[in-house]
């Protein structure tokens, strides 16, 4: 995924492009690869699964800095919060949304989202585009406060790579091809918008119709913090699967399809899941627990529609 990424910037660079036509096709293809190294060797590598070297996945996931985005900051939002606290009102930051969206039914409702599950895939597709403007930034401060980067000029720092990282990746994303491009600038940008759009919407997708939907949970902790059940059985009764038969899409989005055994086995090579998925439903049964799982992700898709406009109701 790394070179169906990179090789489409790499043509890009060169200025050989001249009709508007190849420049949206490489650009999308561009966001086709992006997807896929968030799906897969990013992932992995920041979960510490990728390697049982840990200057490796270190390495290896400073793939999301390349792609516009943040390593360290992800690192909180979704090692820590989203698989601590999952669908944990005001603790999974991947179901605090602004005020348009609603992901939880602890939110707080608004006519508008009546209407959530018409336009919540215009937002899905700008994720990105936020991710590479403002969304690190905002974050990372937010993350400070909650002492997430409190060691001696820690934050400073990680605002300053925040910002280098990003004059890297507009450069080559972005600049070059604007300046060696004999083409309208605005097409240039569109072009490059319409690749982050596509990055957003597919792992957006992919992530979501794991958690929000019809037959997960959704918790409040109490006034100490606690919720009712233990971890592992958490995970459970949160996650759910789908498309567990289809050995090619697991392939294509770094076998996310099996989130439940990702979500008890973070620190797994994704590679595993399907043969742990076995055992797992398995003991699920053996101790009355449930094991969620769509047979397909049209179907998971579709639950997850049903899910946005119940939240839209209710």
């Amino acid at each position: 995924m790394l070179s169906v990424f990179f090789i489409p910037i790499i043509i890009l660079c060169t200025g050989m492009v001249t009709s508007i036509l190849w420049l949206f096709i490489l650009y999308i293809t561009s966001g086709l690869g992006m997807a896929g190294v968030g799906m897969g060797v990013m992932h992995d590598a920041i979960h510490g699964a990728y390697s049982n070297n840990s200057r490796i996945n270190k390495f290896v996931g400073y793939t999301m800095n390349l792609i516009g985005a943040n390593a360290s900051v992800w690192k909180v939002q979704h090692n820590v919060l989203h698989h601590t606290y999952t669908n944990i009102d005001q603790a999974d930051d991947d179901i605090n949304t602004p005020f348009f969206l609603r992901f939880s039914p602890y939110a707080k409702r608004y006519w508008i989202h009546k209407f959530q599950y018409l336009y919540v895939w215009l937002f899905y597709g700008l994720s990105t585009i936020s991710w590479i403007t403002m969304k690190d930034f905002v974050r990372a401060s937010r993350y400070n406060k909650m002492g997430f980067f409190n060691k001696k000029n820690e934050f400073k720092k990680q605002l300053i790579s925040i910002f280098s990282w990003k004059v890297l990746y507009y450069s080559y994303a972005l600049i070059i091809p604007l300046i060696v491009i004999p083409l309208p600038f605005w097409v240039i940008i569109l072009a490059f918008l319409s690749m982050h759009f596509v990055t957003g919407l597919s792992i957006s997708l992919i992530f979501q119709t794991a958690h929000v939907m019809p037959n997960t949970e959704f918790q409040q902790a109490d006034e100490e913090g606690v919720i009712d059940n233990s971890w592992a059985v958490h995970q459970l009764v949160t996650t759910s699967n789908y498309a567990p038969s289809s050995t090619f899409f697991s392939w294509l989005i770094g076998g996310l399809n099996f989130q439940v055994e990702h979500h008890l086995f973070p620190t797994i090579c994704h590679v595993h899941y399907k043969s742990l998925s076995k055992i797992v439903a398995k003991t699920a049964k053996e101790y009355d627990l449930p094991y969620l799982v769509k047979n397909t992700f049209a179907a998971a898709l579709w639950s997850h529609v049903k899910m946005l406009r119940k939240l839209g109701k209710a």
